[in-house]
C-alpha cells in the first residue's frame, strides 16, 4: 500500500513513523522548513512504547506524483483548505483519504471536494506534541486509531488497512458506526479543550479546586446532550470513563488546543467549540458555557492578531 502522510507533526509523524518502523514505506508531504529538519535530523519519536529515529522520504508538493493508495490527513482544521489543495494531485480513482482531524465539520468539506466514496471517517486517540527541535514526544499510553467507511460497510480496503496497521505498535480498530465514534470523540474533546483552555490548566489542576470537577462534568453532560440531539447518544461506558477522568486530581491531561495557546499559535476553537455552540443553540440547550469559552478563545485570537504577546 502506497501511503502519503500530509504532515509530519505530532500525529502524522507518530502514526507514519510507526508504519515505517514496521516496514511500510511512507512519504511525508510537508512544508520546506519541516522537510529541512527531517533531512538534517530524521524523524524522531520519544515514547514509552519505544524511541524511534529514521530517515524519511519527504516531498513539498504532490504535483507529478502517481496517485497514492492512502492519504493520511493529519493537518489542523484551520489548514484544511490548503491541505486539500496539497493532496489533490495525489488522489486517484482508488485513493482513500483517512482524516484524523479533530471534530466533524471537515467531513462535509472533504466529501464535497473529493467525493464521499474516497473519504473514510477516522478518530485518533493520542496525546503527543512536536517540540521546537522537531522531536515527536508521546505524552501518555494512548496510541489508538479507529476508522471506517462513512456508510458503515466493512469494506475490503478498510480490512486491508487494519491488517497493515496491526503490524505496528499502534492499536487500530475498524468501526461500522464511525460517526458514533467521531461524535463521542467530539464530546470528549470539546469538554477537555473547552475546560483546559478556559482555565489554562490541566484536568488535575482544575479538579483540585473546590468546584472544578463538578464544572467539568456539567460541561461534559451538556456536550453529551448535544450529541444525543444529533442522534449519537454517548454510551454509558464512555460517560463513566470521562466522569472518572474529570474526577482525577492528579491528572496531567490537557488538550492540544491549550498547548497551541501556550505557544501563541492559532487554535481550532471555531472548529470544536464554535461547532458545539452552534449545535447547542440549534437544539435549544443551555449554551452559556460554550458561549463563555468561545468568547474566551475568540478574544485570544484578537490579541494574537494584534501581536499583543
Amino acid at each position: 500500500m502506497r501511503i502519503l502522510c500530509l504532515g509530519a507533526g505530532a500525529l502524522g509523524g507518530y502514526f507514519g513513523g510507526r508504519l515505517i518502523e514496521a516496514g511500510t514505506p511512507v512519504t511525508f508531504l510537508v512544508r520546506p522548513a519541516r522537510q529541512q529538519n527531517l533531512q538534517d535530523k530524521g524523524l524522531r519519536i520519544e515514547s514509552t512504547y519505544g524511541n524511534y529515529a529514521t530517515a524519511v522520504n519527504t516531498i513539498t508538493t504532490a504535483q507529478g506524483c502517481e496517485p497514492f493508495d492512502l492519504v493520511l490527513l493529519s493537518c489542523k482544521a484551520y489548514d484544511l483548505d490548503s491541505a486539500m489543495d496539497a493532496i489533490a494531485p495525489a488522489v486517484g480513482p482508488q485513493t482513500m483519504i483517512l482524516p484524523i482531524l479533530n471534530g466533524l465539520s471537515h467531513l462535509d468539506r472533504l466529501n464535497e471536494r473529493f467525493g464521499a466514496a474516497h473519504v473514510l471517517g477516522g478518530v485518533a486517540k493520542i496525546a503527543a506534541t512536536l517540540t521546537d527541535d522537531g522531536v515527536i514526544k508521546h505524552l501518555n499510553d494512548w496510541r489508538y486509531l479507529i476508522f471506517g467507511e462513512q456508510n458503515g460497510q466493512l469494506s475490503e480496503r478498510v480490512i486491508a488497512l487494519k491488517a497493515l496497521l496491526d503490524t505496528t505498535s499502534l492499536v487500530a480498530a475498524t468501526s461500522t458506526d464511525i460517526m458514533q465514534v467521531m461524535w463521542e470523540k467530539l464530546v470528549h474533546l470539546s469538554t477537555i479543550a473547552g475546560m483546559t483552555c478556559c482555565m489554562r490548566a490541566s484536568v488535575g489542576e482544575i479538579a483540585r479546586t473546590p468546584s472544578g470537577s463538578a464544572l467539568m462534568k456539567a460541561f461534559l453532560e451538556t456536550n453529551a446532550a448535544i450529541a444525543t440531539c444529533e442522534g449519537y447518544q454517548p454510551s454509558d461506558a464512555f460517560m463513566a470513563e470521562y466522569h472518572k477522568i474529570l474526577s482525577d486530581p492528579q491528572s496531567p491531561y490537557t488538550a492540544s488546543m491549550l498547548r497551541d495557546i501556550e505557544r501563541k499559535g492559532p487554535t481550532e476553537g471555531d472548529h470544536i467549540i464554535g461547532f458545539m455552540l452552534e449545535k447547542a443553540l440549534k437544539h435549544g440547550l443551555d449554551a452559556s458555557m460554550h458561549t463563555v469559552i468561545a468568547v474566551h478563545l475568540q478574544s485570544y485570537d484578537q490579541r494574537r492578531a494584534a501581536g499583543r504577546f
